[in-house]
């Protein structure tokens, strides 16, 4: 496989095929991140693309999913991502399922008819940053969309047949706007209605914007129990049809695993009983990226 510079995906696609169709992220302003930092957003060439799935076809018999990387593979143009799908479809057919990142441009970029396209080939997964439902922290953390653009391109996902998982981050409002960053959030998700949420705590990196304004006095880091107090608020305002909200992730200190509306008020308790000292919290030193 051709890999060039960090690849990531989701903690579900541990297991999948691996594909690097692009290279960094085409959006890569957001303050918080500083994966594809100095990287400079490319499609890769389709002979190296078609070179990869040979390979997956030759040495990846066993897995059944594939994950497009990098940052935002949705924005290729549909010409050529359509083709990456049947080519897919034609070396890899023991696949079941090809996942990707998107984000609000790249969904807008796509027609509903070339979103339904890309399902009918393949595509059963799309995994969007919401980070937070909050249009002033949308803003200052440099997103590129408001909460209304959100909700509208996550729905135009699901319209289209296509799961999503959506991911926000407890902290990212700081202090001051904590418990609005958790309503807005819950408001935003139960408008959307997504198949999945994980909720991941904030980690600062060294080097982006908000480790800057963190490091200036300009950004509060929370205190682990006004993480858990803001989890709790986001829970209770979230009204899903019947998604799995996951709080699990390496960077929390609570692991949370429920499905809503069934588990709501077990998962409020649980959590109470964190906040109270009854259950213990990860430690620092376990949390990660």
């Amino acid at each position: 496989m051709h890999y060039e510079g960090n690849i990531i995906r989701p903690p579900s696609e541990a297991n999948s095929i691996l594909l690097q169709v692009t290279v960094g992220c085409s959006h890569n302003k957001c303050s918080f991140c500083g994966t594809y930092k100095g990287e400079r957003f490319r499609i890769k060439d389709d002979c190296v693309i078609m070179e990869d799935i040979a390979f997956a076809a030759n040495y990846c018999k066993r897995q059944r999913r594939v994950f497009l990387c990098d940052g935002d593979a949705l924005i290729i143009p549909q010409k050529r991502l359509l083709n990456i799908f049947l080519e897919i479809k034609k070396q890899l057919p023991w696949v079941t399922r090809v996942g990707i990142y998107a984000n609000a441009k790249s969904l807008t970029m796509k027609t509903s008819e070339e979103l339904r396209e890309l399902k009918a080939h393949g595509l059963g997964i799309a995994y969007m940053g919401l980070e937070t439902g909050d249009d002033i922290t949308l803003k200052k953390i440099n997103k590129g969309a408001t909460s209304e653009k959100m909700i509208q391109m996550g729905r135009k996902a699901k319209d289209a047949g296509i799961k999503l998982s959506i991911t926000v981050i407890l902290g990212i409002a700081g202090k001051r706007r904590s418990k609005i960053h958790a309503k807005e959030t819950g408001r935003v998700l139960s408008a959307i209605d997504p198949d999945y949420v994980g909720a991941l705590s904030l980690m600062l990196i060294p080097g982006t914007p908000l480790y800057q304004d963190y490091t200036s006095g300009k950004f509060h880091l929370l205190e682990p129990s006004d993480m858990l107090k803001e989890l709790k608020t986001m829970i209770a305002t979230t009204n899903l049809s019947r998604g799995l909200f996951h709080a699990n992730h390496a960077s929390n200190y609570l692991p949370i695993k429920a499905r809503l509306p069934r588990d709501k008020d077990t998962v409020i308790k649980l959590i109470e009983e964190a906040l109270e000292g009854k259950v213990p919290l990860k430690p620092e030193y376990l949390r990660a990226l």
